[in-house]
């Protein structure tokens, strides 16, 4: 195994009861990078964070941490502190005594838990508000809290487990900026449960996308919305515009598709593909344009069926000439309405081929 690889999963399975909840995960994670375990509830991501802590004994494959196989080892000895999205503070207990919990367990001298929990605490801005208690701090700083007494461990890795659901949306963008900064520059590697797509999104290096106990795709953000692998991806991770197509060839990392009764389009491609295979394209809806197609490229005729303003955009749902709803995204078009009949297309490099499983 690589020394920089931090995190190797093999072959790992949990099962409760008949529910097989993970199905053979096989990941490797880099050390500094931000990971986020993204998916619909009862997808697996939190069975296998907790796995990975060691809050649940996996059925089958191994859990290796920094070298280490960790399978037989109970969760305070695997030096992987977890934060809980109810943040799970002693209520009873100051700020400072909070944070120096895991240290005190571990029995590390008094000196070296003063130096620890102070530095910890300046890191998340919380200097200063060491002998509050629990009930006298917002719901953001209870949050620093529980981050600070993960970090005061110098553990190689952190696991955060939907840590900012409690949390009002603006005040949710504020610690998810921090938390991302304290990530980037302390070169931590973290770990982080999320079902929402804008937080994985924004904040990670890699997202893990899960499937039903299994994973459908391992990339960056970018690879994951431009360039989904599976039609459940392309789906799940924001609004998409799926059309069924053929290809008719393809040379060259382009492919000739056919969507219609007679229109074809060029398109990029990353695997391969055969002529007569069927496929399905992907198009996001601000990939789209309205009334402004070049020749030759992927276009549709359609009715304006009804418009959604949202303050950046206008997000319009256009009929085509087979009853297909299209979704389409405009921005900053000021006053300017589309309505009526219009032509939607596509440049080829923002259309997305993705092969059917059989």
């Amino acid at each position: 195994m690589s020394s920089n690889i931090l995190l190797d999963l093999k072959n790992v399975s949990k099962v409760f009861g008949s529910n097989h909840v993970l199905k053979q995960i096989d990941l490797q994670i880099e050390r500094g990078k931000f990971i986020t375990f993204l998916g619909p509830s009862g997808c697996g991501k939190t069975t296998l964070l907790r796995s990975i802590a060691g809050f649940y004994t996996v059925d089958e494959g191994e859990i290796w941490i920094d070298g280490q196989l960790v399978n037989d080892l109970p969760p305070y000895k695997r030096g992987t502190p977890m934060v809980f999205q109810e943040y799970a503070l002693f209520p009873h207990m100051t700020v400072f005594d909070n944070v120096a919990y895991g240290l005190d367990i571990q029995k590390r001298p008094e000196a070296e838990v003063q130096e620890r929990v102070k530095s910890a605490m300046a890191k998340v801005k919380l200097t200063g508000l060491e002998e509050r208690y629990p009930h006298e701090m917002s719901g953001g700083q209870q949050q620093r809290v529980a981050m600070a007494r993960a970090l005061v461990m110098n553990s190689p890795i952190i696991l955060l487990d939907e840590p900012l659901s409690n949390l009002d949306a603006k005040l949710r963008e504020e610690v998810r900026v921090e938390l991302r900064s304290i990530q980037q520059e302390l070169g931590l590697t973290v770990i982080y449960v999320t079902h929402d797509q804008l937080e994985a999104l924004s904040m990670s290096d890699h997202i893990v996308v899960f499937n039903k106990g299994a994973i459908d795709q391992y990339g960056t953000p970018h690879e994951i919305y431009y360039k989904p692998r599976t039609p459940y991806v392309a789906d799940f991770i924001g609004t998409t515009n799926f059309v069924d197509a053929i290809v008719l060839e393809s040379a060259n990392g382009k492919a000739v598709v056919e969507y219609g009764s007679g229109r074809t389009a060029s398109v990029g491609i990353d695997e391969v593909v055969t002529p007569g295979e069927k496929v399905l394209l992907s198009i996001r809806p601000e990939s789209m344009r309205i009334n402004a197609s070049e020749p030759g490229e992927f276009a549709v005729s359609g009715f304006v069926k009804s418009s959604m303003f949202l303050g950046e955009k206008e997000r319009y749902f256009i009929l085509d000439d087979n009853m297909k709803e299209w979704i389409v995204d405009a921005y900053d078009i000021g006053l300017t309405r589309f309505q009526g009949n219009v032509k939607i297309s596509a440049a080829d490099d923002k259309i997305h081929l993705i092969k059917i499983s059989e």
